[in-house]
């Protein structure tokens, strides 16, 4: 059974900085592409970015370009978003997800079947 576990989720100020963790079990990750998503309220959830271990490939969403990195270590089956320069805007609720399909680097829900439960981000002004 796939299990992801998200945490490191809070309340910053603008500017401020989080780490979000992601620890996966169940599945294959060292083979397997993985990203991060976010939903605020009354907005669809959109990518922020991706991970393909193999080649160590990354996509970004635009909106978090240069501010955010994806990282993840093997040895712990262990994922990160490190979120720099936090926004007002970032905002929402980040999930973790996992696929060993194609596609992933498209940041497109739908191409992730498995997802963890959620951690809140909060950016106050």
């Amino acid at each position: 059974q796939v299990q992801l576990v998200e945490s490191g989720g809070g309340s910053v100020q603008a500017g401020g900085s989080l780490r979000l963790s992601c620890v996966a079990s169940g599945y294959d990750y060292s083979t397997s592409c993985m990203g991060w998503f976010r939903q605020a309220p009354g907005k669809e959830r959109e990518g922020v970015a991706a991970f393909y271990p193999r080649g160590g490939g990354t996509a970004y969403a635009g909106s978090v370009k240069g501010r955010f990195t994806i990282s993840q270590d093997n040895a712990k089956n262990t994922l990160y978003l490190q979120m720099n320069s936090l926004k007002p805007e970032d905002t929402a609720m980040y999930y973790c997800a996992a696929t060993s399909g194609s596609g992933c680097m498209t940041l497109v829900p739908t191409r992730f079947p498995y997802w963890g439960q959620g951690t809140q981000v909060t950016v106050s002004s």
